[in-house]
């Protein structure tokens, strides 16, 4: 996504961002038809999101 951020608002705007485009995968997912690699896309950007929140809640 470009730079580092270091600011707290800009930090939680991140991950408001980040969080927003989880719930609109989820939402255009279709149950009938996801396969493996939708789900492991899924868990690949919940696990960045947990990533990034542990990183900056150490500067906060």
């Amino acid at each position: 996504m470009g730079n580092a951020v270091h600011e707290k608002d800009l930090q939680l705007k991140y991950l408001k961002e980040r969080l927003n485009m989880l719930l609109h995968m989820l939402d255009s997912l279709d149950p009938e038809s996801a396969d493996v690699e939708d789900i492991d896309r899924l868990i690949e950007v919940i696990d960045s999101l947990e990533m990034k929140y542990e990183q900056f809640k150490k500067t906060w």
